[in-house]
């Protein structure tokens, strides 16, 4: 073989191998954006872990019920308090800020979260017997994993997916993502372990999460614990927009 041929293919090699090396450092910069808190609740609830301080901002009510929200990616979950706390006025409301986002401190990853998440479930669960999850988008993965650990009572999934791993292929299919991708966020996996009654809400328009995604993780569930709900018209960003979002989470709580 032409020693050119040989350089070109080499040269082809280190190239690849530097863009996968390239990922795997930065993964983390490409899947979480934080975002600081545009609204200040006069109460907040922290957290304090080993390695950081999580703030989660808190509607404070007497009572059994509480209503626990995980945000998307590059969610400012303060923004979800007025009406959060107007449309469910009979729950305990609280918004978890992830690490680096809001007042939270820390960096986020997929263990972090989970594990701040697991945190804040038994600090409100000790005060509250009725416990109700929400996970939007990347939050939606936070969601069902908590679910499949702890007794939820309701579970809503907003534009969730099977897993990030099978999104991420889509945006980069000619690497290993399956290999690079540290935080995989593997919804089906845990979703068979979830017993409470759950919800998926799509977008029909969803441009970042495919219908078929979602579809294979309600596929994941067991039989008759999980219920599909299609909001028409709405798009992955403008979904919580639609009056009929609304009318899904009440009829899910």
């Amino acid at each position: 073989m032409p020693r050119i041929v040989i350089v070109f293919f080499a040269t082809i090699a280190a190239s690849y191998l530097g863009l996968c090396v390239i990922l795997f450092v930065v993964q983390r910069s490409l899947i979480y954006f934080p975002q600081p808190s545009a609204l200040r609740s006069p109460v907040t609830f922290k957290l304090p872990v080993a390695e950081a301080e999580i703030v989660a901002l808190v509607r404070p009510h007497e009572g059994p019920r509480a209503l626990i929200y995980f945000g998307g990616n590059a969610e400012d979950v303060s923004l979800s308090l007025p009406s959060f706390s107007r449309d469910f006025p009979e729950h305990a409301i609280y918004l978890l800020h992830y690490r680096g986002y809001g007042g939270s401190s820390g960096t986020p990853s997929e263990e972090a979260i989970q594990k701040d998440a697991l945190a804040l479930f038994d600090a409100v669960y000790a005060k509250h017997s009725e416990v109700v999850v929400v996970g939007r988008s990347v939050g939606s993965g936070v969601a069902v994993r908590l679910a499949s650990q702890r007794p939820v009572s309701r579970l809503v999934l907003v534009t969730p997916y099977y897993s990030l791993v099978e999104l991420a292929a889509r945006l980069y299919p000619y690497l290993p993502v399956s290999w690079l991708l540290r935080d995989k966020f593997e919804s089906w996996r845990y979703a068979p372990r979830v017993v409470a009654p759950t919800v998926l809400v799509v977008a029909e328009n969803d441009e970042v999460i495919p219908r078929a995604s979602t579809e294979r993780l309600y596929a994941s569930f067991a039989q008759g614990v999980a219920t599909l709900k299609v909001i028409a018209g709405a798009s992955h960003d403008t979904i919580s927009e639609s009056p009929r979002y609304l009318e899904i989470l009440k009829g899910a709580l």
